[in-house]
C-alpha cells in the first residue's frame, strides 16, 4: 500500500501541473488562431471565446495524453536519480511490477481520452461548424463592421461603412465596390439606412455618387443620386444547407459506413485511445535514468517518440482515407507493433539483458566451463 500511495500522489501532482502548463499554452494558441479567424471574417468576434473553448475541449484527448505521458516519465525518472528505484527493486518489486500502480492511476484518465476522442471531438467540431455556419449565412449588411473593409458572402461585393447608428439600421460615409453582369461600380454615400419590403431587403443610400465602368474598357460613367436603393439579400439563416465536415460526423456513422475517408477518420479516433494506453508502457520502458546524469534526455527522447506516434497516426489517417492501407492491419501493424516493442524493451530492461549477453552462447559440455 505505501508503494501505491506513493507513486499514485507524486504521478498525480506531476500530471496536474504539466496538465495546467499544456492547457495554458494550449489555450493561447487557440485565442490567436480564433482572433485570426475573426478578422478575416470567418467567425463572429462576439463568439471568439466560445470557438477557443470549443477548439480546446476537441485538443483535450492529445493534452491529456501527453501530460500523462510526461508526469510518468518525469517521476519515474526522478525516482532513477535519486536512487529510489534502488530500494524498491531490493525489497523484490520488479520493474514489471509498477505497471500495476501506473494502470491503477491511468485508467480514468485513458477513459476520458477515449471519451473525448470518440464522442467530445465530432461534437465540439459541430458547435464551431455551426457557428461558422450562421455567421457566414448572415446577409451582407449584417457582415459589415464599421471601419473595416468586409466582403460579401457571395465574393462579389465590398462594403464599407464609416460609423453606424445605436439601432444598427443607419450607416455613414457608405462605400459599396460591386462586380456584377461584366461591370465594375464603385457606389459611395453620405447617409445609408436598411429597409424591408417583403422578404427582400434593400439598402437605402442618400447624397451620393456612383462610378460605372465595363470590364476591359477604360470609359467611365459617372451618376450622383439623392436616393438609390440595392437589394441585400434575404434575411433568413438557412438559405444554403452546409455539409459538415468528416471531423464533425459521430462516430456511430462512421462506423455504419465504413468507407475509406470514414475509415480513415475512424482510425485517427480510435488511435488517440490506443496511443494513450500504449505510451503508460513506453514511458515505463525509456524512464530508466542514470543516477550520475540529468533527466533532460529521457524528457526529449519522450517528447520525440510522442512526435513521431502522433505523425504516425497521422499519416495513416491519410493512407487509409486514399486506400492505400487497409484499416485493420495499420492499426494492428502501428498500435500493436508499438506495443510489442515497448513490452519487449520492458522486459530487456527488467530481465537486464544486454546485446552481448544475446550474442554470447552458453556452454554445452563442462569442457567448455572453464574454471
Amino acid at each position: 500500500m505505501l508503494f501505491h500511495s506513493s507513486i499514485s500522489k507524486e504521478l498525480a501532482r506531476s500530471f496536474g501541473a504539466t496538465l495546467v502548463v499544456l492547457v495554458t499554452v494550449v489555450m493561447t494558441m487557440m485565442l490567436i488562431r480564433s482572433l485570426g479567424q475573426a478578422s478575416r471574417g470567418s467567425v463572429n468576434p462576439s463568439e471568439v471565446m466560445m470557438v477557443m473553448g470549443y477548439s480546446v475541449l476537441g485538443h483535450l484527448p492529445t493534452i491529456l495524453t501527453l501530460s500523462l505521458y510526461v508526469a510518468i516519465v518525469a517521476t519515474l525518472s526522478r525516482m532513477y536519480s535519486d536512487s529510489e528505484m534502488v530500494i524498491w527493486f531490493s525489497s523484490g518489486l520488479g520493474l514489471t511490477g509498477f505497471l500495476r500502480p501506473l494502470f491503477r492511476f491511468s485508467w480514468p484518465i485513458l477513459l476520458v481520452i477515449a471519451v473525448l476522442a470518440l464522442a467530445v471531438w465530432p461534437w465540439s467540431n459541430r458547435q464551431i461548424q455551426d457557428m461558422k455556419g450562421r455567421f457566414e449565412r448572415r446577409s451582407d449588411i449584417e457582415r459589415v463592421s464599421p471601419g473595416l473593409f468586409q466582403e460579401s458572402a457571395s465574393g462579389d461585393r465590398v462594403f464599407f461603412i464609416d460609423k453606424d447608428s445605436r439601432d444598427s439600421g443607419t450607416g455613414k460615409n457608405i462605400f459599396i465596390s460591386a462586380t456584377e453582369h461584366g461591370k465594375e461600380t464603385v457606389t459611395s454615400a453620405r447617409d445609408g439606412r436598411i429597409q424591408t419590403v417583403g422578404e427582400d431587403r434593400f439598402l437605402v443610400l442618400s447624397h451620393g455618387q456612383r462610378i460605372e465602368t465595363a470590364i476591359g474598357r477604360t470609359d467611365l460613367k459617372v451618376s450622383e443620386f439623392e436616393e438609390y436603393s440595392t437589394r441585400i439579400g434575404h434575411d433568413t439563416l438557412d438559405q444554403a444547407v452546409i455539409v459538415p465536415p468528416r471531423a464533425a460526423i459521430d462516430t456511430l456513422v462512421l462506423v455504419r459506413a465504413p468507407n475509406h475517408p470514414n475509415q480513415g477518420e475512424l482510425a485517427w479516433r480510435l488511435g488517440l485511445a490506443f496511443a494513450a494506453l500504449n505510451f503508460v508502457v513506453i514511458a515505463l520502458a525509456v524512464s530508466s535514468v542514470n543516477p550520475r546524469a540529468g533527466r533532460s534526455g529521457n524528457l526529449l527522447f519522450a517528447l520525440f517518440s510522442f512526435v513521431v506516434y502522433y505523425n504516425l497516426i497521422n499519416l495513416g489517417q491519410s493512407w487509409i482515407e486514399t486506400g492505400q492501407a487497409p484499416f485493420a492491419g495499420f492499426m494492428f501493424a502501428l498500435h500493436g507493433g508499438v506495443l510489442g516493442l515497448a513490452l519487449l524493451g520492458l522486459t530487456k530492461r527488467h530481465n537486464q539483458w544486454s546485446w552481448r549477453d544475446l550474442r554470447s552462447k552458453p556452454p554445452t559440455s563442462p569442457a567448455e566451463i572453464k574454471p
